[in-house]
């Protein structure tokens, strides 16, 4: 069973135990932008994904997301290991607009600390933040 977080930043992380990409131990999650944030950016043109292989610390910035209209920073809503990225998005951005929480993800994370995302929001929480943006 997957549950999902959401970043006041707008990024989600959805912890499942199938999402370890093979002779990959650990709590893995993936890493995306939220609905939300896909909608205020408009048509998505570009991804710039990090580095398999990279640690990265919460609230680091984990990537670049380019719109017709602007590009936004994507930053690690937990911190880890990444252990693998979307490569599709290279050649269909797009996909972030169609499936945001699904086809669009950017990054899958070997998450160091557990206790992070404790500071996350849940579907409802993050739902009445966005409701008062």
């Amino acid at each position: 069973m997957s549950k999902t977080f959401f970043s006041d930043d707008h990024e989600y992380v959805t912890v499942d135990g199938d999402t370890a990409p093979a002779g990959v131990a650990g709590m893995i999650a993936t890493v995306g932008i939220t609905d939300y944030a896909q909608n205020a950016l408009g048509d998505v043109v570009y991804v710039e994904l990090p580095k398999v292989g990279a640690n990265i610390s919460k609230g680091d910035q984990a990537g670049v997301v380019e719109s017709v209209k602007s590009a936004s920073e994507v930053y690690a809503p937990v911190s880890g290991e990444i252990v693998a990225v979307n490569a599709a998005l290279e050649g269909d951005p797009a996909q972030v607009n169609q499936d945001p929480l699904g086809k669009g993800w950017f990054y899958k994370i070997r998450i160091a600390n557990q206790n992070e995302l404790s500071a996350l929001k849940d579907e409802s929480a993050y739902a009445a933040y966005t409701k008062e943006l």
